[in-house]
């Protein structure tokens, strides 16, 4: 087995036709379907040929909004319960592959070690027993500067996955469309754009749906990308909150207008709920979001250099065609709806 790449060649930035077809159609078990990833992932896997069983939580059977593709099986199982993934998931059947796009929904503690780490962890062995040979994970960028909860719980797991001895694909995307879409509504109502700093202490190369949907489907017949860590980001350059509050403000026709937050103020929010938190589980939640987003107000979604210390977006590979700012166009338009869940910082 390879030692695991943390730099991959940059991708090409097509997507196939919906007649290109897997030259190896496989069965493919996939986590995480009800979610917009996972879905952007069904419809590309479902596009190559592969025969995809989807295992999502119970409580996704009641929800009418899901959008479910001719084509794939729907199955329910307690992801927490090792024997509901073997019994209800696995079914006594064989798997050539698997696919998590499954992830904690807040990245609290509990949930983050219950579901980025154990509930993998379940999965993986029922894997193995179903004789799956491909284990692909979505797993995150910013893992590599772990400080938070879920960063050690996916960590956790890569490194379980990693000496499983089954072929693995780690990808970590940089930023999602939806996570930098939450100030759009404000912008409508007139308020200003909100940036920590000057708006100009991150940056990201932001990825589609769509674009990160089909470079997870391709794992299974690229070879390239087999037992190898994938940092993954969009086309174009990285680009800054500011950047991405003007673009906004020229779609709309507005005047740019910010409102600055100085990192002190979210280190004395973390520091007085992490004081709270000692006394009180609720606000210990509270203080381990705040965490999180003082975590992304100030770190880069780029490919870290260790030697360096520093975000270098030239190592930063890309693939697809959308970019965000594509994307926020569709989305001022109507035609693209941001989901953004448990996950909004604003």
């Amino acid at each position: 087995m390879s030692n695991p790449a943390t730099t991959p060649d940059r991708e090409q930035a097509s997507r196939p036709s919906a007649a290109d077809r897997s030259p190896c159609p496989r069965r493919v078990l996939l986590l995480g379907a009800t979610g917009t990833i996972g879905r952007a992932t069904l419809r590309a896997l479902l596009q190559r040929g592969h025969a995809v069983v989807c295992l999502a939580r119970p409580r996704a059977g009641d929800d009418a909004g899901v959008d479910r593709p001719v084509g794939a099986t729907w199955r329910f199982a307690n992801v927490t319960d090792p024997q509901s993934v073997a019994r209800d998931g696995f079914c006594g059947e064989r798997f050539d592959a698997v696919l998590s796009c499954m992830a904690s929904r807040t990245g609290a503690p509990e949930d983050a070690w219950a579901i980025d780490d154990r509930a993998h962890r379940h999965v993986l062995a029922a894997a193995r027993d179903a004789g799956v040979s491909h284990f692909m994970l979505l797993s995150a960028v910013c893992v590599q500067k772990p400080v938070l909860a879920f960063q050690h719980a996916k960590l956790a797991f890569e490194t379980a996955l990693i000496a499983s001895g089954l072929t693995y694909s780690i990808v970590r995307p940089t930023a999602y469309f939806k996570s930098l879409s939450g100030q759009v509504a404000r912008l409508r109502e007139g308020k200003p754009f909100l940036v920590f700093g000057d708006g100009t202490l991150t940056a990201c190369k932001p990825v589609g749906d769509d674009d990160l949907g089909h470079y997870l489907a391709d794992c299974l017949d690229n070879t390239s990308r087999h037992n190898r860590v994938l940092p993954i980001g969009g086309p174009g350059p990285a680009i800054t909150p500011r950047q991405q509050g003007e673009h906004l403000f020229a779609l709309l026709g507005r005047t740019p207008k910010f409102r600055r937050v100085p990192v002190a103020l979210l280190d004395a929010i973390v520091l007085v709920l992490g004081a709270l938190g000692r006394v009180s589980p609720a606000l210990a939640a509270k203080a381990e979001l705040a965490r999180i987003g003082r975590y992304y107000a100030t770190e880069s979604m780029l490919v870290l250099d260790p030697a360096t210390g520093r975000y270098d977006e030239a190592a930063t590979p890309s693939t697809g065609t959308e970019t965000l700012f594509d994307y926020y166009a569709r989305l001022i338009k109507g035609e693209a709806r941001a989901e953004r869940g448990d996950h909004a910082v604003f």
